[in-house]
């Protein structure tokens, strides 16, 4: 029969396996893990590696808790910031709302000043228009008074000789 056996599993391409003590290659593997595992065990590896993962979760933790702080900080820091900008955003408008108001301020100086200018060089321009008139009516009498006297000495010297004179230097004698 075991000639058989063989026979038929090596027709069928079979080989037998080996076996020792009743185990094959298969079970001799499965023993040797399973005595691995047994000394891991009896050592205490499973302990080391539960050490080992929950220093690893501890060192996770804090980190997380470190994360946690300094996102808290960074919030801080943002709300912090924001409200800056708020107040300089706020100064700003302040400062342009001064610098307009000033701005207004010189623009309205600056007419009051063009007003005034403007009057004191009209009546600077009347004062020397009027003084040019008075000038040139005084101009205009001194013409006519020696253009008069010259009229006058003219007629004088046609009308009057010494005879008319006599009677004229006797009566201012006789005045005196």
């Amino acid at each position: 029969m075991f000639s058989l056996t063989l026979l038929s599993a090596a027709a069928a391409g079979h080989e037998e396996e080996a076996t020792a003590f009743g185990l094959g290659a298969g079970g001799w593997v499965a023993l040797a893990m399973l005595a691995v595992f047994g000394i891991m065990l009896k050592a205490g590896v499973p302990g080391l590696v539960a050490g080992l993962l929950d220093k690893q979760i501890a060192e996770i933790r804090k980190q997380l808790d470190e994360a946690k702080t300094l996102r808290a900080e960074a919030e801080a820091l943002r709300a912090q910031y924001a409200a800056k900008i708020a107040g300089a955003e706020a100064d700003a408008a302040a400062m342009v709302e001064h610098a307009q108001h000033e701005a207004e301020a010189i623009v309205a100086a600056a007419e009051a000043q063009t007003t005034a200018l403007i009057a004191r060089r009209e009546k600077m321009a009347q004062d020397k228009i009027g003084a040019a008139e008075r000038a040139a009516l005084a101009d205009v009498r001194a013409t006519a008074a020696r253009a008069a006297t010259m009229a006058a000495q003219g007629l004088i010297a046609e009308n009057h000789d010494a005879k008319a004179d006599k009677p004229l230097v006797d009566a201012a004698i006789a005045g005196l």
